[in-house]
């Protein structure tokens, strides 16, 4: 199984709150500041979910790493 992490470009990050409302786990968007990453190699069991939170991501501020 390879490993993988939840990248964050802060630069781009508005805190839409998407990733938050797909990975509520991984993910926390506090009003007015960047995404907050719960944990940044989450297990298996959440990978869909983040995903979807890159997905759906409005400014494409994240991705994911394999390793």
């Amino acid at each position: 199984m390879m490993a993988w992490r939840v990248v964050v470009d802060a630069d781009l990050c508005q805190s839409h709150g998407v990733c938050a409302a797909e990975a509520p786990s991984v993910f926390e968007a506090p009003d007015k500041d960047k995404v907050v990453v719960l944990t940044d190699t989450p297990g298996d069991e959440v990978r869909a979910a983040v995903e979807l939170a890159v997905k759906y991501c409005p400014t494409h501020a994240l991705h994911i790493s394999e390793d």
